[in-house]
């Protein structure tokens, strides 16, 4: 029925208050997985190295007894020297400027405009460092006008590798290539590149998969069947945990790193090397204005990538 003549109503009323709710939603994740799995290090120069190194194979090993080393014509072994590798540091930054007004205003959920700003960049930079760690790139010396660049995880990987035809391994100077076609992750293919990785002295701890492929692998049968507890009513249809016969491998979904790649890591041979670590600088002001930089310089320390695997070009859809 029509309203009665002449009732005033918030369509013709002047002075209602707004109802703004005092908190601000946002679901944008910053959950890191690679970034948060590994430890971190020093860099003290802007090209970062380290020194890999590697036993002899074992071999069979007989002396005759009171065998003296020291004789003619003896041939010692030739003593193999370590590898020298190294990796550019890239910096990452977010800036912030805001105006002095928009700062001391009252405003709905939050106080400090430029506090709640820099806070969104400080989990935005985390967002783009999980990114690239994990991407596909080469490194770059960069110059004045062009910005340096580390060599990311998909461009280090070389002995443990299974790759679509027309895919090829990355270098320093080159991103890995990526095949023009794609093919459905198997559970023989993780097995394979599990062990290979094993016996070359790997023990990968952290199976890094991107959303749609952690749905694959929890597909996966390996002799198990799936359980409900009858307690709570859950039904369990996930593996986070894969036990393969060389170890247990935890298993996480990233949503930064390349659906199409899985990722064998043994954790303890990555580092994020800071030149300068994550830091919050107030910039001069110039103005009536409050400016804010969160930066970082960082590489990607890979102590040696024949313990962790690749399983690369994979369909991300099914």
């Amino acid at each position: 029925m029509p309203a009665t003549t002449n009732s005033f109503s918030t369509f013709s009323a002047v002075g209602n208050r707004e109802d703004v709710a005092d908190t601000i939603y946002n679901i944008s994740p910053i959950d890191a997985p690679f970034l948060g799995s590994i430890d971190s290090s020093t860099a003290n120069a802007v090209l970062h190295e380290w020194q890999t190194d590697q036993l002899a194979p074992a071999a069979a090993n007989a002396v005759v007894e009171g065998d003296d080393s020291v004789v003619s014509g003896y041939n010692f072994k030739a003593v193999i020297p370590t590898t020298r590798m190294g990796n550019i540091c890239q910096i990452s930054r977010k800036d912030v400027v805001v105006s002095g007004t928009q700062d001391v205003v009252q405003k709905a959920g939050r106080q400090s405009e430029m506090v709640y700003q820099m806070v969104k960049r400080a989990r935005e930079i985390k967002r783009d460092m999980e990114f690239i760690l994990t991407g596909n790139q080469a490194s770059n010396a960069g110059n004045a006008s062009t910005a340096r660049q580390l060599r990311s995880l998909c461009a280090w990987y070389q002995t443990n590798v299974n790759r679509a035809g027309g895919g090829a391994n990355g270098t320093a100077s080159a991103a890995a290539t990526d095949a023009a076609t794609t093919r459905a992750l198997t559970e023989a293919m993780l097995k394979t590149t599990l062990q290979q990785c094993w016996v070359a002295g790997g023990s990968p701890d952290l199976i890094m998969s991107g959303p749609y492929n952690k749905t694959v692998i929890s597909g996966f049968t390996g002799g198990t069947t799936k359980t409900q507890n009858i307690t709570d009513g859950t039904l369990s249809t996930a593996i986070d945990v894969y036990a393969s016969d060389f170890g247990f491998h935890k298993i996480v979904a990233n949503r930064f790193s390349r659906d199409r790649d899985l990722h064998l890591l043994d954790t303890s041979m990555w580092m994020v090397a800071y030149l300068r670590p994550l830091q919050t600088i107030d910039l001069a002001k110039t103005g009536d204005n409050l400016k804010g930089q969160i930066l970082a310089e960082y590489t990607l320390e890979s102590r040696n990538e024949a313990a962790s695997g690749i399983i690369a070009d994979l369909a991300i859809s099914g």
